[in-house]
């Protein structure tokens, strides 16, 4: 491969100022860089062997470095969740292995996936690598066996082993890893598997010491269609335990899991539910939020902010667990299938849009929140066009909630007056009269003496079926997204508030109630 002779120039002459002197050739230096850096060592193996440049991102410098405190020895247990096809695979197994086998080429690795055709491909894509002219070059020590071999099980000829088999495959007879011969404190540089030369370059430029022999290598334990399976996830979640965490030669060996999530018990949320303490984990949402709540993409190449936005829209669930690692109790939640969405062109006009609703619960403690929701209603859907949800004082939520009303053209406003909310609705009515000049909003109120909950569960298919929220509503509302998408059905968890819930169920009871009155006729 062609490297720039300036940039070569420039490593040389960064390397001789701490050298003092000391010649090293070119071929060495390559080496010597590529060995003291997986990201330096990927870039250049990926160039090599797929004859293109390899466009590192920030979440792959997150990958190479959590990789990196593996191999120094810093973290045994690592787990890294990323959306589907964001090169955790080619980074995490396929570069990383080949560079652990030029540090060391005894090394030992288990490599295991839900699919046998995968970790098969998985290992060939390998063992293709340290076939290249490139590694064989500067890596004599790392070759193969022989050339040609079995893609589930191959050796190098310093005695490194790979095995690739399924999760479910066969595992016994196995390990990876070294096993401990001598304490690591007494190590020097001469007992590594770099040959002397390098390691005495090494020693002077104070780089990393390796002791680095191998590791478990699991690649998404579970296949997506198989996640909401109670059986399979427990059989796979229990394979790790009775068989999988075992196929160590040393404690010190490390463990590595990279998968999308894809339920609240798969085998990452089993293992961080069971032994939080111990495993060290790497999440990384395909939408990332800064301090300040300004969102950008994970990787922009791959998918925009905008392009991850309208996925969410199309699937809530699955977005939020697969693309934003959040996986959610789905066979739970009161809402499992999400809300459909409209776009602002859909959004109903002129007569179509002469029911321009809002139905408002106040908050009943200092712990529930206001919920006031603004609507478009027609014989078909409820389109949402406006929503406020907060803990805020009255003395802040009344004149908003005035604002919210007049800037949504809202003519009719159901205001629940359990609680305080006469008192509240009157003086949104007053701010509505006096200050902003508003005498087309008709405030009603009324008195809900129904079971909140069952109320809630008898019409949450409806309400999933019949009410449109806008497109981008889970970024525009995100505590009303949140307090919807986690509700759950069976009311176990008691730390969660209903008034989200309680006001759409509210809404939808708004509409029914127009057809009964006007004779609208219901659809289905």
């Amino acid at each position: 491969m062609n490297y720039r002779k300036s940039s070569i120039e420039k490593m040389q002459s960064d390397v001789h100022a701490k050298l003092a002197g000391r010649q090293i050739d070119t071929k060495e230096l390559l080496k010597l860089d590529m060995l003291s850096s997986l990201e330096k060592y990927t870039k250049a193996m990926f160039k090599a062997q797929y004859k293109r440049s390899f466009a590192v991102s920030h979440h792959h410098k997150l990958i190479f470095n959590a990789l990196q405190d593996v191999v120094d020895g810093k973290c045994n247990h690592l787990i890294i969740n990323m959306p589907p096809r964001y090169g955790k695979t080619e980074t995490v197994v396929k570069m990383f292995t080949s560079w652990c086998f030029a540090l060391n080429p005894t090394c030992k690795f288990l490599h295991l996936s839900y699919s046998d055709t995968l970790v098969k491909d998985n290992s060939a894509t390998i063992r293709s690598a340290m076939m290249e002219p490139l590694y064989k070059a500067l890596f004599p020590n790392s070759q193969l066996e022989r050339e040609k071999g079995s893609s589930e099980k191959w050796k190098t000829l310093s005695g490194g082993e790979f095995y690739a088999v399924s999760t479910q495959g066969q595992v016994t007879g196995f390990g990876a890893g070294q096993v401990d011969e001598v304490d690591e404190a007494e190590l020097s540089y001469d007992d590594l598997t770099f040959d002397k030369e390098l390691n005495q370059v090494l020693g002077l430029m104070d780089a990393r010491k390796n002791i680095f022999n191998g590791a478990i290598l699991i690649d998404d334990p579970l296949k997506p269609e198989d996640a909401e399976s109670d059986i399979i996830r427990e059989r796979i979640n229990m394979r790790f335990e009775s068989t999988i965490r075992n196929r160590v030669n040393s404690r010190n060996t490390p463990i590595i899991i990279i998968m999308q999530r894809l339920h609240e018990n798969d085998l990452c949320g089993y293992l961080l539910d069971k032994e939080p303490d111990k495993w060290t984990v790497l999440s990384m949402p395909a939408i990332q939020v800064d301090e300040d709540g300004t969102e950008h993409a994970l990787w922009p190449m791959k998918h925009t902010l905008e392009e991850l936005h309208a996925m969410r829209a199309i699937s809530p669930i699955i977005f939020d667990t697969q693309y934003m690692q959040d996986p959610k109790p789905k066979e739970g939640l009161m809402y499992p299938d999400g809300f459909k969405t409209y776009k602002p062109e859909q959004l109903p006009q002129g007569p179509e849009a002469q029911h321009r609703w809002n139905y408002t619960d106040t908050a009943d403690t200092g712990a529930d929140s206001l919920c006031s929701i603004c609507f478009i209603d027609t014989p078909e859907f409820i389109y949402v066009t406006d929503v406020l949800y907060t803990k805020d004082q009255m003395e802040v939520t009344e004149p908003e909630t005035a604002r919210m009303l007049d800037r949504n053209k809202t003519n009719r406003c159901l205001v629940e007056s359990n609680n305080g909310g006469r008192g509240f609705g009157r003086n949104v009515k007053r701010i509505l009269r006096t200050v902003i000049r508003n005498f087309r909003c008709i405030i009603n109120f009324f008195t809900q003496s129904e079971n909140k909950f069952s109320r809630i569960f008898n019409w949450s298919a409806n309400v999933q079926s019949e009410i449109l929220m806008p497109e981008g509503w889970d970024k525009k509302w995100p505590k009303f997204y949140q307090a919807l998408t986690s509700y759950r059905k069976d009311n176990r968890r008691r730390s969660q508030h209903d008034d989200a819930p309680d006001c759409l169920t509210g809404c939808y009871e708004m509409h029914i109630g127009k057809r009964s009155h006007r004779g609208i006729r219901k659809r289905n």
